[in-house]
């Protein structure tokens, strides 16, 4: 979680020039009146405490733990994060504009009472929250992290309102352990989460081709108002750690494609993208979340272009590491439809079955 992934980030964002594509906004840090639509008020109390006094840290809180280490400022930085990510939520359920970009956001382990995962408060969740205190009945969330979406899934659990989708690393080999294909929901919210848990290993094709046989059909079905999408860049085969072999150029795809769904099923292309995990911090986050930022501006990035030496010359300054030279790790994506039938035996596709299986026939939707 190394700062320097989100100046790099930036740099390389003003470097194409799309600072001057998007309205780029500063918001305030949430009050305590937001973060106990999701965040027990007790847990608020707590990560104040540590903030202003790190070695008073309560780790019943999972504060100053090795993931979520205390230190001064955590809840204000935590907040204006989380204040990003509700203000694009706001600027999107207003129309002031139909995407909106927090790359800075996506913190998705963080649960009501207790910080995880290197999440002290859960933004994305936080951004739902606050669209369905402003009116919205229906808002889809797409996790792509190769990491379990599990803080937005604990928060609306039992809220039908908000269909939860993550897409990750089996349990089995990555934390947090969950996001098995039978969590789905319970009570009014029965069939609100899906769950589709990669192989480890799994490459572009077969993580483009989960992705498109779970998640349109899903949207299609559920008529978001907005989408609301979690972009960590950790799935690709260079992070540290995990172990699924993604691409740039199949993380570029998806998100193409939720750019397109959100046009096609959520109310006037509502979308707020949101960054996440990603731990290549050089060769891959700041080129990951600069083509997201295209693509919601509209503007996108060819993969094939070179990057500015003005921003290699920022990489090497501040990392004394070499940056890389293109938008592109060379790949061409491509996937085999899950319409053109599955094998049995393929571990991908018994992932995927088993996804449909336990999720689309409590929505009504055939497996």
């Amino acid at each position: 979680m190394d700062p320097v992934r989100l100046a790099l980030t930036m740099g390389l964002v003003r470097a194409f020039g799309l600072d001057e594509a998007v309205d780029l906004r500063g918001a305030k840090p949430v009050g305590d009146s937001t973060l106990r639509l999701v965040h027990r008020q007790d847990y608020v109390a707590a990560v104040r405490a540590a903030s202003a006094n790190p070695r008073a840290a309560d780790q019943d809180y999972g504060l100053g733990t090795v993931d979520d280490p205390a230190f001064a400022g955590m809840h204000e930085a935590s907040a204006l994060i989380a204040g990003l990510s509700v203000g694009a939520a706001e600027a999107v359920w207003r129309g002031e504009t139909a995407h909106a970009v927090n790359f800075t956001g996506g913190l998705h382990h963080a649960m009501p009472g207790a910080a995880a995962g290197f999440c002290i408060y859960n933004d994305p969740a936080l951004a739902i929250a606050r669209l369905l205190e402003l009116g919205a009945e229906r808002v889809a969330y797409v996790d792509v992290d190769v990491h379990h979406g599990d803080g937005v899934q604990a928060a609306f659990w039992e809220d039908p309102r908000v269909l939860t989708i993550s897409l990750h690393e089996h349990p089995r080999t990555l934390f947090p352990q969950t996001g098995w294909p039978e969590e789905t929901g319970s009570g009014a919210g029965e069939g609100s989460a899906v769950n589709l848990a990669l192989p480890a290993g799994t490459g572009d094709a077969g993580w483009l081709r989960a992705f498109h046989a779970v998640v349109p059909e899903l949207l299609a079905d559920f008529r978001p108002q907005v989408l609301v999408t979690q972009h960590g860049a950790d799935t690709h085969f260079e992070d540290p750690l995990a172990h699924l072999a993604v691409s740039l150029d199949a993380q570029r795809a998806v998100m193409e494609s939720c750019h397109e769904l959100a046009h096609t099923h959520a109310e006037g292309g509502r979308w707020v993208a949101l960054g996440g995990g990603g731990y290549a911090v050089v060769d891959v986050v700041p080129r990951s979340w600069t083509h997201l930022v295209g693509i919601a501006a509209h503007a996108p990035v060819d993969p094939e272009s070179v990057v500015p030496p003005s921003w290699r010359d920022l990489v090497y300054a501040r990392t004394r590491q070499l940056g890389p030279g293109r938008m592109t790790d060379g790949r061409t994506p491509s996937w085999q439809s899950w319409e053109d039938g599955y094998d049995p035996a393929d571990r991908l596709d018994q992932a995927v079955i088993a996804t449909r299986k336990a999720a689309f026939p409590l929505r009504g939707l055939l497996a």
